[in-house]
């Protein structure tokens, strides 16, 4: 299989881990409580196979992967909850303010100068976060769901962040084994249903679900980084919600409405123009 490839098929499962929230009739902690334990072991074992160790370089470095996987946690369960309350689409498309919340909030963090083109990018994902929007009210399930994706949107930046600057020596797999391993010991005691109470059709979605979705992804995406310019990788990704909506329309029915398309695509298209444009930008350096 050829970088570009694993890549795409990397991003495909990503995109494919917002099923789950409308596939399995559990609530979102018990959801990403169970999906991080198993993918902790899973992607554990993986990099104890390749490296023969699971160490951390300095004792300073266990601290700040603690302060991560917390992070990663309720990235999650805003994540699933998100779309869990609204749908698939809006779920995920609200989530995809990230790229655009990291250039504006990146030169923040290292007390730069925000470029007013960045400002503008904003703007326009608030115009199109504002037209999922169906009513501006908390009681509305939808516009919960749209806060709620936000939220996990920024609780992913403030990760990418941090880990970029505090944790940026370790591989992927490495990196995952242990915040997803974290997440799972903080989320365990607050689920409502215990692992072998599940009927097994469930268990077997969430074994997918943390192996095949959640641990294969980041091996393959580990791998082709090792080939793939950071440019390619960061454009390919862009297509996560394009190809999380198409399985939510094709398997669960879920098609989005005018409003989620349009909204949809200034969200995704703006995030495409700022990844190209921050890659172009760090490659002329």
């Amino acid at each position: 299989m050829t970088p570009l490839l694993q890549l795409h098929l990397a991003v495909l499962l990503f995109g494919g881990t917002a099923l789950f929230s409308n596939l399995l009739p559990l609530p979102a902690t018990d959801i990403t409580a169970f999906r991080t334990a198993i993918a902790s072991v899973v992607l554990s074992l993986f990099v104890a196979r390749r490296r023969g160790h699971l160490k951390l370089r300095q004792w300073q470095d266990y601290g700040i992967v603690l302060g991560l996987g917390i992070i990663v946690g309720l990235h999650w369960v805003t994540y699933f909850a998100a779309m869990q309350l609204s749908n698939v689409a809006i779920g995920m498309i609200a989530f995809f303010t990230y790229p655009v919340m990291t250039v504006i909030a990146e030169p923040l963090f290292n007390r730069q100068s925000i470029h007013r083109r960045d400002l503008l990018s904003g703007l326009v994902v608030l115009a199109g976060i504002a037209l999922l929007i169906p009513a501006p009210s908390l009681d509305n399930d939808i516009t919960t769901g749209v806060l709620l994706g936000t939220i996990s949107a920024a609780l992913f930046t403030a990760r990418n962040l941090l880990q970029k600057r505090y944790f940026s020596g370790y591989d992927g797999p490495t990196t995952m084994a242990y915040q997803t391993g974290v997440a799972a010991v903080m989320l365990l005691p607050f689920v409502s249903h215990q692992p072998l109470s599940l009927p097994g059709g469930d268990l077997g979605l969430l074994l997918l679900l943390a192996v095949v979705f959640t641990a294969l992804p980041h091996a393959l995406m580990s791998q082709s980084l090792r080939h793939l310019s950071a440019k390619t990788v960061g454009l390919v990704g862009c297509l996560q919600p394009l190809y999380g909506v198409s399985l939510a329309a094709v398997l669960l029915a879920q098609w989005p409405n005018w409003q989620t398309l349009v909204g949809g695509t200034l969200v995704v298209c703006t995030a495409l123009v700022e990844t190209h444009l921050q890659s172009t930008a760090k490659n002329q350096k």
